[in-house]
C-alpha cells in the first residue's frame, strides 16, 4: 500500500535537537554528518539523508561533515567518491573544509582495537567465516563461545600485530569483540572488528592488509569527529547497542544516535545491490541512465536540485517505514519547471501539412511568449511558412465525437499563428497519409486585435524548412509495478522491468533550440518537460530527454484532499 506522506507530524529529530539545545547539551553545539560508503552512486534515498543532515546543521547554525566510510576496498572505487562529491555539491550543500574519510582514522581505529584487546574485551579468532556463522546461533537459539575466546591477552595482542604486519592469509583470522554469545541481539554476539584483506585500498594503497568492519568504524568515526546527533536509518537501530558498547568500553566521546525511516519510492528500487545489477547486466546504460533513481540519473533526466530538496522536505521524517508515491516527486519537478522553463514547440511524430493559399517561399516571423508564468521571460520569434509539421495524432480522417483537432473540413488554430482548415488528404498507394492540404484565414493571426474568431482545437507545429531535427528520448518508469519486489515464485525484481521505459523519436523542433546548451530545460507544448542531454547531445546532434509528462496525478490528489478538508 502506498502511503500519503503529506500528513507527517512535526519532525521528531528537530524536537530532540531543540530539547538538547535548551539544556545546553554538547555546549549547545549541533554537528551532523553525511557518511556514504563509496561502493555505488547516490540515489534519491540518499538525497533524503543529505537534505536532513545538512538542513539541520544550517537551521541550528551548526556544521555537517561529508565523510566517506571507506572500510571495504573490495567494493570501493574512486569513481564513486567523485560522483558522490559532485552529487552533494549539485544538491546545493557545502561541507567547507570538513571532507573526511574513515581511512583518515585507520591508525586511530587500530590503536583503539589494541586498547580493547589489552582490556580483555577482544580476542583473535581462528574460526572460518562459515564456522563463525554456525557458532553465532539464530534469533531463537543462543550462540556458543569460540574455542579461541579465552586466549591470553598477550597472545591476542601478538596475533593482532602479526595480522597487521601481513603474516597471515585472507580469512585465516579475525579480531572479535568479547561481549555475549547469548544476547538476544545478534549484533552483540562477539562481532568481528577486523578482518584480513590483502587488497589495495583506493586511498591508503597497500599500507594496510587488515580493515575495520563497518560497525567498529562507524560509531568511532562519529566519536572522533565529535558528532552531536548521529542520524541513521532504521536498519541501524539494532546496531546502536553495539556502537554504544564500543564507546563505553573505550571511554571515548559518545554521540547520540537517532534512527529515522529510510525513503522508499513506488515503481523504484533503492538497493545499491539491485541498482548495480541493472548496470552490470545492461538493463540500463549506466548509473546515470535517466531511468535510474540515482541523483546523477535524475540530474541527467532534467530534475533540479530545488525540486529534489522540496520533495525530501515534503516527505518528512518518520519513525516507521513507508512508501512515498513517485507521483509526488514528479509533482515537485513540474511545479519547479513550470515556473522556470520556456515553452517551445516540438513535433515528435511529424505529419506534413501544406497551406495552399499561403505565399510560396514566404517565411513569417511570429511572436510567442516564452513563459506565461514568468513576466521577465520575454518573447521569441518562430518562423512560419507554407509547409508545416503537426503531430500525426492531431489529425483523424474519421474523427470520433470528442476529437476537436484537425479533420476533413474542420478548422483548428495553430498556436501563435493562424486558423487553418483541412481541404484535402494525399495518400500513397498503400493508403498511408502523406500530407494534408489546408487553407488559412489571414485575418486570424494570433495577437491581432481583429482576430476574434474562436475554434475548439489548438495545435503546436513547426516549419518544415526552418525546423531542425533532434533525437527525443521518452523516458517512463523503470518498473511496471509499484512494488518491483512483488514477483511470482522463482522470479526476481527484474521480471517487473518496464519494456517501454524508453522510446526514441526523431523529432522536429523550433530552430531557436539549436542554441540550447547541455542541461537546458524546456516545456515542449502539450508534450511535457524536456532537457538537453548532458552526455550525448552535441551541436551536430541535439538530444532531448523527457523529464516528466505534463499530466500530474498528484495535483489531482492535492485538490481532492483540499476539498475533503473543507
Amino acid at each position: 500500500m502506498i502511503e500519503d506522506t503529506t500528513t507527517r507530524s512535526k519532525n521528531f529529530i528537530k524536537e530532540i535537537i531543540a530539547a538538547d539545545l535548551a539544556k545546553g547539551k554538547n555546549d549547545s553545539r549541533v554537528q551532523t554528518r553525511f557518511p556514504p560508503e563509496p561502493n555505488g552512486y547516490l540515489h534519491i534515498g540518499h538525497a533524503k539523508s543529505i537534505v536532513l543532515n545538512f538542513g539541520l546543521a544550517d537551521e541550528y547554525q551548526g556544521h555537517c561533515n561529508l565523510r566517506f566510510d571507506d572500510t571495504n576496498p573490495v567494493k570501493e572505487e574512486e569513481e564513486y567518491i567523485q560522483s558522490i562529491i559532485e552529487d552533494v555539491r549539485w544538491l546545493g550543500y557545502d561541507w567547507e573544509d570538513r571532507l573526511y574519510f574513515a581511512s583518515d582514522y585507520f591508525n586511530r581505529l587500530y590503536e583503539l582495537a589494541e586498547q580493547l584487546v589489552k582490556s580483555g574485551k577482544a580476542f583473535v579468532c581462528d574460526l572460518t567465516a562459515q564456522q563463525i556463522r554456525e557458532y553465532r546461533g539464530t534469533l531463537t537459539d543462543p550462540g556458543k563461545n569460540s574455542p579461541f575466546r579465552d586466549r591470553p591477552i598477550e597472545e591476542n595482542l601478538d596475533l593482532l600485530r602479526r595480522m597487521r604486519a601481513g603474516e597471515f592469509q585472507d580469512g585465516s583470522r579475525v579480531l572479535r569483540a568479547k561481549i555475549d554469545m547469548t544476547s538476544p541481539n545478534l549484533n552483540m554476539r562477539d562481532p568481528v572488528i577486523y578482518r584480513i584483506l590483502h587488497t589495495e585500498h583506493p586511498r591508503t594503497k597497500d599500507t594496510w592488509c587488515i580493515y575495520p568492519m563497518y560497525d567498529w568504524a562507524h560509531g568511532l568515526e562519529d566519536s572522533i569527529e565529535k558528532i552531536t546527533h548521529s542520524l541513521c536509518t532504521l536498519e541501524f537501530e539494532d546496531h546502536r547497542p553495539l556502537y554504544d558498547w564500543y564507546l563505553i568500553q573505550l571511554g571515548v566521546y559518545r554521540p547520540q544516535q537517532i534512527e529515522f525511516a529510510r525513503l522508499n519510492l513506488s515503481y523504484t528500487v533503492l538497493s545499491k545491490r539491485k541498482l548495480l545489477q541493472l548496470v552490470q547486466e545492461g538493463h540500463v546504460t549506466g548509473w546515470d541512465d535517466p531511468r535510474m533513481p540515482t541523483i546523477s540519473g535524475l540530474r541527467r533526466r532534467g530534475y533540479t536540485p530545488e525540486s529534489i530538496r522540496h520533495f525530501c522536505e515534503r516527505v518528512g521524517i518518520a519513525k516507521k517505514d513507508n512508501i512515498a508515491d513517485i507521483a509526488l516527486l514528479e509533482y515537485y519537478i513540474r511545479e519547479d519547471l513550470n515556473k522556470r522553463t520556456s515553452r517551445v514547440m516540438a513535433v515528435l511524430n511529424p505529419l506534413k501539412i501544406i497551406i495552399d493559399n499561403y505565399p510560396v517561399g514566404q517565411v513569417e516571423q511570429l511572436e510567442a511568449i516564452n513563459n506565461p508564468e514568468d513576466a521577465e521571460a520575454g518573447i521569441r520569434t518562430i518562423p512560419f511558412s507554407r509547409e508545416l509539421y503537426i503531430e500525426q495524432e492531431d489529425f483523424q480522417e474519421e474523427p470520433h465525437r470528442k476529437f476537436f483537432r484537425l479533420a476533413p473540413g474542420r478548422e483548428v488554430r495553430l498556436k501563435h499563428a493562424y486558423i487553418i482548415k483541412c481541404e484535402e488528404i494525399v495518400k500513397d498507394e498503400m493508403g498511408n497519409i502523406l500530407e494534408i492540404h489546408c487553407s488559412y484565414d489571414p485575418q486570424t493571426k494570433s495577437g491581432d486585435a481583429q482576430s476574434n474568431r474562436k475554434v475548439k482545437g489548438t495545435l503546436h507545429w513547426v516549419s518544415v524548412t526552418n525546423s531542425i531535427e533532434a533525437e527525443v528520448r521518452l523516458y517512463d518508469r523503470l518498473f511496471v509495478k509499484a512494488n518491483p519486489d512483488d514477483v511470482e515464485e522463482g522470479a526476481d525484481f527484474k521480471s517487473n522491468l518496464n519494456p517501454q521505459s524508453l522510446e526514441i523519436k526523431s523529432a522536429r523542433v523550433e530552430p531557436g533550440l539549436l542554441e540550447a546548451q547541455p542541461g537546458d530545460r524546456f516545456q515542449f507544448l502539450r508534450r511535457g518537460y524536456f532537457c538537453v542531454d548532458i552526455k550525448d547531445s552535441t551541436p551536430e546532434k541535439l538530444v532531448f530527454n523527457r523529464t516528466v509528462p505534463l499530466r500530474d496525478s498528484w495535483a489531482r490528489i492535492e485538490k481532492m484532499n483540499a476539498r475533503q478538508k473543507q
